[in-house]
């Protein structure tokens, strides 16, 4: 027998399978999709069985062991990593690594164990005990056949040790999950007729067309996810929910937990390697028949799929965009609805402009839920012009904003207050020379943190203590601009003293099990402000949170991307919905120095449509999604004059091959040097154009052996 292999290094000069020969002895293990261990030159990999062939006209090397015992990709995950390779230009090993937990890739040396238990079960029925303890032990055994060893340790260690010893009672190994999910016992909620409208359209879809749920925030999007999911296996199906960020995965699981109990299965990054291979394997023994997760979820191993939920579909964190391969979650998603004949919902109150696009020309089915659930009006959002208001205080926190908390923590009521930038300030800088402290290796200035007076680089994560003096003219004249979470939760404990404040980002969330901590912290009211970046914008749901305040709206606004209206109108109508979502009103506050920018007026009437109708006439005039495709070539190395003269060569080579295709660049990147590394991008831009992914991949190879050019390649990049 012989086997081709595709061994795990990802690079495109060994991207193919590899023949080699098949030992008698491992003949009955070997598979398509399981992991075997093989020579490769002086080297000993793991790689996947992608073939399986009778003889070989060649001599070929034995391969060492056959590593798993149960087939790792099955017929489609096979199949399906074959596409994103397709799609992506990427490797065929990292299309499939990227569908794996840590334990399962091939990559030799990745070892977790399965986490075992013990258990006792009597095997001589007939003795009795000669002590005490003997005896308690031995009467549990009259109603139980197995029972765990930290129970009857509890009672007696040596009286343990000697029935054991004696063989009365025999020890067996059984493994235990490390995920606990509580017994699913909370009844299903009564819909309303829209929220059953759906409900009713999405189960007895026999199209494969996918359907766009379009739901104001508090509209009750999740029950209904809950209920379509509780149809779908009824029918003895499976399901796959999807959710953007990891700070929502553990609401979720619990609201899912909590009706579902053990059928649920969790997959996302906060979850150990351990957690994470003892969620694959419970899903691929079929012990679980809904998995929840963020993006990687989707690949999930679930047979019998019936449906495919994305909520907040527009998230840009459902796209891959920083390694190969540069997937997105929905077109994989679409992809495994297809294979499976089943439907594929799409849910968000702020769509993406290509979703809802699609939606208005009948490529997807449009569903509404126009009303929250309660039947409570939206907040009422107010705007303060920070070009007027800046000049009347010293802080942050306008005068507005900051009666509003405290009338609100006076009612006894809670706050959500929003700033996506992390740290004390932007920036440091000398008043004398005017210089900033920048990375010394990206070309950023660095952030300072305050709580452990350090300066951070957010791009490479370089540290460095706060000089007394500047490294340039040595001066003591160093002064902090700009503002992260830090500093206003500085101002918050200067101004509003008595205020119970919990800050939530990536700083205060780093540790396993923060988020939940935090979420459950302040849903006990032990905090009367939440202070966070974009990590509270989405899919949490407060009962007492009347206000939201939204420090400077104006940070995504400014940067330089075509989406960058797009996506301020979604992070201010996500974190606005948090706003009174119970049975009391609920405000917004938003400051903000552009208040006539039509992204910001838009969330003031809570208008999505005349948001989008708007957005898609400048997406119209410059030529951006959905409009026309992009692709984006990423050309980075060490040398920036040779990378410069190697990016023209790209651009002429493009200029020759491309015939309908807009080619912008090479220009550097707004972050022109990331950790010692210079960066030039490409953007195409087209209609249709057959031979793009032909002449991109020979572009690709003719760099694949030059060590001082790397070429990344992304289709339709959420940023620049």
């Amino acid at each position: 027998m012989v086997v081709g292999v595709l061994v795990e290094i990802s690079n495109q000069n060994v991207d193919r399978v590899f023949d080699y020969l098949v030992p008698e002895n491992f003949e009955d293990s070997i598979r398509l999709g399981i992991r075997v261990l093989v020579p490769f030159g002086k080297q000993t990999l793991e790689g996947f069985v992608l073939e399986i062939k009778k003889e070989s006209s060649r001599e070929l090397k034995e391969i060492y062991s056959v590593v798993d015992e149960d087939i790792i990709l099955n017929e489609e995950l096979l199949l399906l990593g074959k596409q994103i390779q397709k799609d992506t230009l990427s490797t065929l090993i990292s299309a499939y690594q990227v569908m794996l937990p840590k334990a399962l890739k091939a990559k030799a040396g990745t070892i977790v164990n399965k986490k075992m238990h013990v258990f006792y079960r009597l095997n001589e029925k007939e003795y009795i005990g000669k002590t005490i303890p003997q005896k308690k032990i031995l009467e549990l055994f009259q109603s139980r056949e197995e029972i765990p060893r930290e129970e009857l340790l509890k009672i007696s260690t040596s009286a343990l040790s000697t029935l054991v010893d004696k063989g009365i009672l025999v020890p067996i190994e059984k493994e235990d999950y490390r995920m606990k999910y509580e017994a699913g016992n909370e009844e299903k909620k009564e819909l309303t007729k829209a929220q059953q409208d759906v409900v009713d359209a999405v189960v007895s879809n026999s199209s494969s067309l996918p359907f766009l749920l379009f739901g104001v925030t508090g509209s009750g999007k999740t029950e209904v996810y809950m209920h379509i999911i509780e149809e779908v296996l009824k029918d003895g199906k499976t399901a796959i929910l999807l959710v953007p960020e990891i700070s929502l995965t553990p609401q979720m699981v619990e609201q899912f937990s909590n009706r579902f109990g053990n059928q649920i299965a969790a997959l996302h990054s906060a979850l150990s390697d351990g957690e994470k291979y003892d969620e694959w394997r419970r899903i691929a023994r079929g012990e679980a028949n809904i998995v929840i997760g963020a993006r990687s979820a989707i690949f999930a191993p679930l047979k019998n799929i019936g449906v495919i939920i994305m909520d907040e579909e527009h998230s840009d964190s459902y796209k891959q965009g920083d390694k190969d391969p540069r997937y997105h979650a929905r077109d994989i998603a679409i992809w495994r609805a297809k294979y499976h004949s089943c439907p594929i919902l799409l849910g968000s109150a702020t769509p993406s402009l290509e979703s809802m696009a699609r939606a208005q020309k009948g490529v997807y089915h449009l569903l509404t839920l126009k009303e929250r659930v309660n039947g409570k009006a939206l907040p009422e959002v107010s705007i303060i012009d920070m070009n007027l208001e800046a000049k009347k205080t010293p802080y942050h926190l306008t005068p507005i904003l900051l009666n509003e908390i405290q009338e609100c923590i006076d009612r006894g009521e809670q706050a959500i207050l929003f700033l996506n930038r992390r740290g004390f300030s932007t920036f440091v800088t000398c008043k004398n020379c005017s210089d900033t402290i920048k990375c010394p290796n990206c070309d950023i200035t660095l952030t300072y943190h305050k709580s452990n007076k350090m300066l951070r680089c957010h791009y490479c994560g370089y540290a460095t203590p706060l000089p007394k003096v500047c490294p340039s003219c040595g001066e003591e004249s160093l002064s902090d601009l700009g503002v992260g979470t830090e500093k206003i939760e500085e101002e918050l404990y200067k101004l509003l003293p008595y205020a119970k404040v919990l800050r939530m980002d990536v700083d205060t969330t780093s540790r396993k099990g923060a988020h939940k901590k935090m979420i459950d912290a302040f849903r006990n009211h032990e905090y009367d402000i939440l202070l966070g970046t974009q990590i509270v914008a989405k899919g949490l749901d407060f009962s007492d949170v009347t206000l939201v305040g939204v420090i400077n709206a104006d940070t995504s606004l400014n940067i330089p991307d075509f989406r960058s209206s797009e996506n301020t109108y979604s992070l201010l109508s996500q974190v606005a919905g948090r706003s009174g979502r119970s049975k009391k009103s609920g405000k917004v506050f938003i400051q903000t120095f552009n208040p006539d920018h039509y992204a910001i007026s838009y969330v003031k009437n809570h208008d999505y449509l005349g948001f989008y109708h708007q957005e898609m006439l400048v997406r119209r005039k410059l030529g951006y999604p959905p409009f026309y495709y992009l692709c984006y070539l990423k050309i980075s190395g060490k040398d920036a004059n040779y990378l410069f003269q190697e990016s023209l060569k790209i651009k002429r080579s493009l200029d020759r091959n491309l015939v309908h295709t807009t080619i912008l660049g090479p220009t550097s990147l707004a972050v022109f040097k990331v950790n010692n590394i210079y960066r030039y991008g490409i953007i195409l831009k087209y209609k249709k154009e057959e031979n793009l992914r032909d002449i991109l991949l020979k572009i690709k190879n003719h760099y694949k052996t030059n060590l001082k050019v790397k070429i990344d390649i992304d289709f339709s990049p959420s940023h620049f």
